[in-house]
């Protein structure tokens, strides 16, 4: 069963997007002409094996990289046709980013490291600190504002990566394998607090090759060889609040 709401203006949709890479004289077909809506709010994970295309798919919809060919649509616009000024800001606002690697400066406080994309987006100091302390906060990180990344565990750093991409209060939330260097108790707690981001109201992409966390999703999108092999709803939906 294919997930579509024809009654919800689609907030991503793309419409025949390939993806082709040169490497050396071999040629690489990263996505193979996929197409897909996915509405506002909607929680949707991206799944399939390594070499499957699902994190050269997140980077297009995050517009950290560009199809080869097709056309690509934020919010009703073509994103072919945004200046890099636009596409910059789409990327600091408008999208929330986290990584399996978390990627937080290493000398940097927890505090800093989330205020971090309000320095880019002009914010006075005062704002910066006062939202990123909210975004911890939300995370639950209240208490842990002043450590450094090597005084946290592995779940607090990715609540602190958490907290970065939820500062500038984007509604789309893009997660490549979120949970992917965590244990499995701390991984089912970061899960919990995506379905707490969703249920605030954002968008949430999620690239994974584990059936477990998949399943904490809505609707998943199967990938194989660049090619969308399965798009579903998913009746057994895992909900812990």
């Amino acid at each position: 069963m294919k997930a579509q709401n024809n009654s919800v203006q689609p907030v991503i949709k793309v419409s025949k997007i390939s993806r082709v890479y040169k490497v050396g004289a071999e040629t690489i077909h990263a996505l193979r002409s996929i197409s897909m809506e996915i509405n506002t709010n909607e929680y949707v994970a991206l799944m399939g094996a390594s070499g499957s295309g699902k994190s050269t798919l997140m980077n297009v919809l995050g517009c950290l990289d560009t199809p080869s060919s097709g056309e690509y649509y934020l919010d009703g616009i073509a994103v072919a046709n945004m200046s890099d000024n636009e596409l910059a800001d789409i990327r600091n606002k408008r999208i929330g980013f986290v990584f399996q690697t978390f990627n937080l400066l290493p000398r940097s406080t927890a505090l800093d490291n989330v205020a971090l994309p309000l320095v880019y987006a002009g914010f006075s100091k005062e704002e910066r600190n006062k939202r990123a302390m909210k975004a911890l906060t939300d995370v639950g990180l209240g208490d842990r504002v002043t450590h450094r990344p090597n005084e946290l565990s592995g779940g607090q750093r990715q609540r602190v990566a958490i907290a970065r991409a939820l500062v500038t209060n984007p509604s789309i939330i893009l997660a490549d394998e979120p949970t992917g260097n965590l244990d499995s108790k701390t991984s089912e707690e970061i899960m919990i607090l995506f379905e707490e981001i969703h249920q605030r109201g954002n968008t949430v992409i999620l690239v994974t090759h584990e059936e477990d966390i998949a399943r904490h999703a809505h609707r998943i999108i199967r990938l194989k060889d660049g090619l969308v092999e399965g798009d579903f709803m998913n009746e057994n939906v895992v909900i812990r609040i």
